[in-house]
């Protein structure tokens, strides 16, 4: 992914909610699966890692990325992460 598709994904992630959050579990089966259903209606995914959460921001959205097929990990700003994931038969978000 270029900076420039990484660019415009923050951008549209600007105004999203997290709709997950990851807290002294880490990355569990129970926040990967609610990461493939968000997957099941949206592209992009906002993450908040809480402060107790055992491997911080960066290392807890990798982790999650990880573990569903074709995310990625787009942002990691404070304790917030964005995470990208294309819609494999339908595609909403053009990427430049």
């Amino acid at each position: 992914m270029t900076s420039k598709q990484r660019a415009h994904l923050r951008k549209l992630a600007h105004p999203l909610k997290p709709l997950l959050h990851v807290g002294k579990d880490g990355a569990s089966v129970a926040s990967v699966r609610a990461l493939r259903q968000a997957f099941n209606t949206r592209e992009l995914v906002k993450v908040r890692v809480l402060d107790n959460a055992p491997d911080g921001p960066r290392g807890s959205a990798e982790a999650l990325a990880a573990e569903v097929e074709g995310a990625s990990v787009v942002a990691v700003a404070g304790r917030n992460a964005v995470i990208y994931r294309p819609d494999p038969d339908d595609p909403q978000i053009q990427l430049p």
